[in-house]
């Protein structure tokens, strides 16, 4: 399923989901910039798990461990890696800075974004690849999501066997087909390859995202009144 819209209109300009797209897109186009250096800029600033577990025993400084966990959350692997982050982020952002406030999202998107990989790392301890990406923010955002409006409608694209359907479908049915997803990647991904072989997607950085999300959002307080939302 591809999710195009809700039917929650914004009560404020969404600043800080625009300002995290725009933060992501110029880091991408950093990226793309840097050639061949680029495979030792991610190492350096991507999540290595195997590298934060060897660290008492290795000469890295502290900073030099620590600091990948934030810096990864704006580093992508590829145009569809980004686009595909940044729609999500599109569509279900705003309201969740709606319900925040600008600043507590801010601290709600980062905080997501560190706890997924932290999980992504307790759960692949060996794995020598970097992680990088936005998508445990973003899944923490979708956990957000679905906690605070269940029943809003998403505009979305099913395919039905050979039939492309767009229809509106309740944002819990919308959510919860996307977190069985990672969920049952997640767990095919460790059952055949085990924690010291996983690599790809980060599935367990989007499931941990994801229920942070769903349990961090009840600890900020509503700003502001109830949602309307549109019949259009």
């Amino acid at each position: 399923m591809i999710p195009f819209r809700d039917n929650i209109p914004s009560r404020s300009f969404p600043f800080v989901t625009v300002a995290l797209i725009l933060i992501n897109a110029a880091a991408f186009l950093y990226e793309l910039s840097l050639g061949h250096a680029l495979e030792a800029f991610i190492f350096q600033y991507g999540v290595v798990p195997a590298d934060v577990f060897s660290w008492p025993e290795s000469d890295a400084s502290v900073t030099a461990v620590a600091v990948p966990f934030l810096t990864s959350i704006f580093l992508h692997g590829g145009w569809l890696h980004l686009i595909g982050n940044m729609w999500y982020l599109w569509i279900f952002g705003d309201n969740v800075e709606d319900r925040l406030g600008h600043i507590n999202y801010v601290m709600f998107y980062l905080l997501c974004g560190l706890g997924a990989g932290i999980v992504h790392t307790m759960l692949n301890s060996s794995a020598t690849i970097p992680s990088v990406g936005a998508s445990g923010a973003i899944a923490g955002v979708l956990g957000a999501y679905l906690v605070s409006y269940p029943f809003a409608r998403v505009l979305t694209l099913v395919p039905l066997f050979i039939f492309i359907q767009v229809i509106e479908i309740p944002a819990f049915i919308v959510l919860a087909a996307w977190f069985f997803i990672q969920f049952i990647n997640g767990a095919g991904a460790l059952a055949v390859a085990g924690p010291a072989d996983t690599g790809g997607v980060a599935w367990w950085a989007h499931i941990g995202g994801f229920v942070i999300g769903m349990l961090l959002i009840g600890l900020f307080p509503r700003r502001g009144r109830q949602p309307e939302y549109s019949r259009s």
